[in-house]
């Protein structure tokens, strides 16, 4: 893969500084909690947080696992902490999100992998904020799908799961999580008649062929919403990037994307898995 690859102006990324973009940094340090946005160096959050909105991160800010792509710090993770979910909770509250999107880290360290913390924050946030839909992006919990369904259960409106690149690169830029696996989460979210979401990033090498394949491999799954952004390397030692694509090629594939039957396609340079998330619903 190339190492110097010049980034081209329709990347440039408008910062936040208003008010709005301070009382969400403020609400989200005085809770003591973790977001994508900081922790994955996310293009959006200058945006994202001036509109009044961010993408929690809950389960700690250490991840069990290393993948090529993300900025995530790496480690052995603290415990679990149990004012977490109703932190979330009040912080969705005093923003007034009419969506709220939750992530976590990898937590291949708890018996469970950390489900119960899921279903904990998810029933906390709909208590608190009965008006409000919730978006989870969920691991992949070791391909246990009894896991999975716990989050099914606990009823969040979306539930997405990343595929993060092709099936041939897929073992060069994840640590532990499989293709096929990543597939058996998303059918399982999927059968279960709630509304079934991915993502992936371009730039890493992948052919035109392998994204149009993949797009009919989590079509197969039942996925209705996906997601196509480009990849951008967070530091030196993560992947570098090996192409910055067109915007024109990614409209070409929100194109393809939309004619294979996809409900909702987001196909741009700084799109994100969360970006934009209140349309998708």
């Amino acid at each position: 893969m190339a190492q110097h690859v010049r980034k081209p102006d329709w990347l440039k990324i408008r910062l936040g500084g208003n008010e709005q973009f301070t009382k969400t940094k403020s609400i989200v340090e005085s809770h003591c909690l973790h977001t994508i946005c900081t922790s994955g160096k996310c293009p959006n959050m200058g945006e994202c947080w001036s509109r009044g909105t961010a993408t929690f991160m809950i389960g700690g800010e250490i991840c069990t696992r290393s993948c090529r792509f993300c900025n995530t710090l790496t480690g052995k993770p603290l415990p679990l902490d149990p004012k977490e979910p109703a932190n979330v909770a009040e912080s969705i509250r005093l923003m007034n999100l009419k969506h709220a999107v939750i992530t976590s880290v990898d937590r291949d360290d708890l018996p469970d992998l950390g489900a119960s913390h899921w279903v904990n924050t998810i029933r906390t946030i709909k208590a608190m904020n009965p008006q409000t839909t919730v978006e989870v992006l969920i691991p992949d919990f070791q391909g246990r799908l009894d896991l999975v369904d716990q989050v099914v259960d606990a009823a969040p409106e979306i539930i997405s799961h990343n595929m993060e690149t092709v099936r041939r690169i897929s073992p060069q830029v994840r640590s532990a999580a499989k293709y096929d696996v990543s597939l058996s989460v998303l059918r399982r979210i999927a059968e279960q008649g709630t509304v079934a979401k991915t993502g992936i990033m371009v730039g890493l090498g992948e052919t035109e062929d392998e994204v149009l394949e993949l797009m009919d491999d989590v079509l197969r799954a039942g996925v209705s919403v996906l997601t196509i952004g480009q990849y951008l390397q967070p530091s030196r030692k993560n992947i570098p990037v090996s192409e910055y694509v067109t915007p024109e090629r990614f409209e070409y594939y929100r194109k393809q994307a939309v004619n294979k039957g996809f409900k909702k396609v987001e196909s741009a340079p700084l799109v994100r898995s969360s970006y934009h998330a209140e349309k998708h619903i």
